[in-house]
């Protein structure tokens, strides 16, 4: 391998990393314009081996949407990265596989007191006032198809497994 074929697989290992953790940052900030454009046109998402629905990422991140409302704190922490990139002898193709675990720890809506409303207004907890702990935590592992484009490196498909979950009062 020379150096400048090893550089270049650096850099698309490193640009690999950028796209799993722009998935996680879009996913956690509700940015699902950031979301889709992670994707390929054809990019798909499931999400059904984590209680969710499969399908075009733009139609995932719409359920998302309506489905991580309920948790605004959220933080999706993906580690264990491994990275395989399609090998042209020798030198790196256009796709590449992730596989990865995740912890997913998240917080629900709270009420407040002295709010518009008897109950005050709906808030996260940012864990300077009350209960810092999180009232949802999952784990598990996704898989990742990534293919070159004319932008970089995007998800092909994302295929989540959770393994684990912990609920309120277990």
């Amino acid at each position: 391998m020379t150096q400048r074929v090893a550089l270049a697989t650096v850099m698309d290992r490193l640009a690999i990393d950028a796209v799993i953790t722009g998935y996680a940052v879009a996913v956690d900030d509700g940015a699902w314009s950031d979301y889709g454009a992670l994707f390929t046109p054809d990019g798909r998402a499931d999400y059904r081996g984590a209680g969710g629905v499969e399908g075009p990422a733009e139609e995932t991140a719409r359920w998302l949407d309506e489905s991580l409302r309920l948790f605004p704190v959220r933080q999706h922490l993906i580690v264990n990265r491994r990275i395989e990139l399609e090998d042209l002898g020798g030198y790196t193709g256009d796709r590449a596989e992730v596989r990865a675990d995740y912890l997913n720890p998240m917080c629900p809506a709270r009420k407040t007191a002295g709010g518009s409303g008897a109950d005050g207004p709906d808030r996260a907890d940012d864990g300077r006032t009350g209960s810092a702990a999180p009232d949802f935590v999952a784990g598990g592992r996704c898989t990742f198809e990534l293919r070159r484009a004319e932008p970089g490196w995007l998800i092909r498909t994302v295929t989540v497994h959770e393994k684990w979950r912990r609920t309120p009062g277990v």
